[in-house]
C-alpha cells in the first residue's frame, strides 16, 4: 500500500482493466494474471494492441493513449515505426487532461521530434504538465529557464521537482548551491524533503524491480 512512484516508468500499467501498478508489485508476482482483475496476461502482439484498443475507443483511456503512441514511437508489438499517430494519441490524451501526454508532448517540441522545433510551444505544454503535478516536466522548465538565463526560477522549478524526489533535479540544486544560486538553508531543506519523498516510495520490491529493469534495457 506504499504509494505510487510521480515516474510513469517505474509503474506497469493493467489493459485488461486500466489499472495502474509499481513494478516491485507487478515484476514481483508469482503468476500472469492481473492482480486486480484476475485477467490473463495478454499472449502476443495482436492481443496487445486489441485491449489497448478496446480501452482506447471505449473508455478514452488516457493510460492506453500513451502507451499505444509509445508503441507507433517505437515500433514495437507489431506496430510501425508511425510519428503522426504517435502525436495524434498524444494531443487526444492532453485534450483529455493527461500531464504525462503534455510532458511527451512538450519534449516533442523541444527535440523536434515528429514536429518542428518550438521552445515556446514546449514551454506550454510542460507548464500546465507541471501545473498537473508531473515533475519531470517541471524540470524541464527549469533548464527551460536556465537557458533564458533566470537562475532563480531556474532553481526553485528544480527545487520543487527534487523535493519530490527527482534525482537529476537534486543534482540541478546541488550545482546551484556551489554556485551561489541556491541557499544553504534552501538547500538543506531541499535535500530533507527529497530524501523524506524517497522513503515513502521505497521498498525492497521496488529496488529488485529496478535491477530487472536495468538488465532489459542492456
Amino acid at each position: 500500500m506504499i504509494i505510487l512512484p510521480f515516474n510513469d516508468v517505474e509503474c506497469s500499467y493493467m489493459s485488461c482493466c486500466g489499472k495502474l501498478i509499481c513494478n516491485g508489485c507487478r515484476f514481483c508476482l508469482p503468476r500472469e494474471h492481473c492482480p486486480f482483475c484476475n485477467t490473463p496476461a495478454a499472449r502476443g502482439d495482436e492481443e496487445t494492441i486489441k485491449r489497448l484498443s478496446d480501452r482506447i475507443e471505449k473508455y478514452n483511456d488516457l493510460h492506453a493513449m500513451i502507451m499505444m503512441s509509445a508503441y507507433y514511437r517505437l515500433g514495437w508489438h507489431g506496430l510501425p515505426v508511425d510519428q503522426s499517430k504517435e502525436i495524434e494519441l498524444l494531443q487526444r490524451a492532453c485534450e483529455l487532461g493527461s500531464a504525462t501526454a503534455h510532458h511527451n508532448v512538450g519534449t516533442k517540441y523541444q527535440n523536434g521530434n515528429g514536429t518542428e522545433i518550438d521552445m515556446k510551444k514546449a514551454v506550454h505544454h510542460y507548464q500546465i504538465a507541471a501545473m498537473m503535478g508531473n515533475m519531470l516536466a517541471r524540470h524541464n522548465l527549469g533548464y527551460a529557464e536556465l537557458e533564458n538565463k533566470n537562475y532563480p526560477r531556474a532553481m526553485r522549478h528544480f527545487m520543487i521537482a527534487a523535493e519530490s524526489g527527482l534525482k537529476d533535479s537534486l543534482d540541478m540544486v546541488k550545482q546551484g548551491f556551489t554556485q551561489g544560486d541556491v541557499t544553504k538553508q534552501d538547500f538543506e531543506k531541499t535535500l530533507r524533503d527529497y530524501q523524506a519523498s524517497c522513503d515513502e516510495t521505497k521498498s525492497e520490491q521496488r529496488e529488485r524491480a529496478a535491477v530487472i529493469q536495468s538488465r532489459n534495457v542492456e
